[in-house]
């Protein structure tokens, strides 16, 4: 578990699910860091059940060849290979960002009992304020939903996390772009996951169309190989104009209101 203090964070370890609940019936935490399991599903149950709701991020184990595990908690849980530890801290960052925009809703959580939902709800909401405030107070940021650390920035990193970042970003927009002009329902949620990372490591706008036009010759040259057109690369510049304005946006909300 990840407790925020001066812009850093302290852990905390624990190897059972009473020993992680006792302690959260006492201690504010920002963030759950969790491995993957077959038993992860039980901690997940037992902290809905006790109302307690956290950003949260899985650890996937190392080279897996299985699929990832399918967990009901909330929607904004994050997965993170442990090939990619060193991001870590920007994917706390994006675990709380999405956390706090969490719509409150019932429904999404993995709760049948209407009362009972209603009741998480308003945990929910309790806590998405306390984070707000929490990192408003420590960041002295009115878009505290936005505020980045510049120690994640992409320009910050050592050569190899820039390069593990820059695969990560490459391999998640060739996901988008197989799926752009399908009926895949979480295609939008591919773009903002992908935008979330773009934002929170401060990657150039240039450095996005440079991913773009690197993956449009490995298609183009994939089809040629073929005998194939590859006219209808064109239609992709879409994926990337679509893209370029969900960053735009999230830049335009981080800009803080005038009072």
């Amino acid at each position: 578990m990840a407790d925020g203090k001066s812009g850093q964070y302290r852990w905390k370890q624990f190897s059972t699910i009473d020993s992680t609940l006792d302690y959260l019936q006492v201690g504010h935490v920002d963030c759950l860091i969790a491995e993957a399991s077959s038993g992860l599903q039980n901690l997940f149950d037992r902290l809905t059940q006790q109302e307690f709701l956290f950003p949260t991020v899985i650890l996937l184990p190392p080279d897996s060849s299985e699929p990832p595990l399918s967990y009901q908690y909330h929607p904004a849980v994050l997965q993170l290979s442990t090939q990619q530890m060193n991001q870590l801290g920007l994917t706390i960052d994006q675990a709380i960002s999405q956390f706090i925009q969490l719509q409150p809703q019932p429904e999404s959580m993995s709760q049948n009992d209407a009362a009972s939902g209603s009741s998480l709800t308003h945990r929910l909401m309790a806590q998405q304020l306390r984070l707000a405030e929490k990192l408003k107070e420590r960041l002295d940021y009115l878009g505290v939903y936005y505020k980045r650390n510049s120690q994640n920035f992409l320009r910050h990193m050592t050569p190899p996390q820039r390069e593990d970042l820059l695969r990560q970003l490459k391999a998640d927009y060739r996901d988008i772009i197989l799926i752009y002009f399908s009926n895949e329902p979480r295609l939008n949620e591919k773009i903002d996951n992908f935008v979330n990372t773009a934002f929170f490591a401060d990657v150039p706008i240039s450095k996005i169309v440079e991913l773009h036009m690197e993956l449009m010759d490995e298609f183009s040259k994939h089809l040629k190989l073929e005998g194939r057109n590859d006219e209808i690369l064109l239609d992709y510049r879409l994926t990337l104009i679509d893209t370029l304005a969900h960053l735009c946006e999230m830049y335009r909300r981080s800009i803080p209101r005038e009072s």
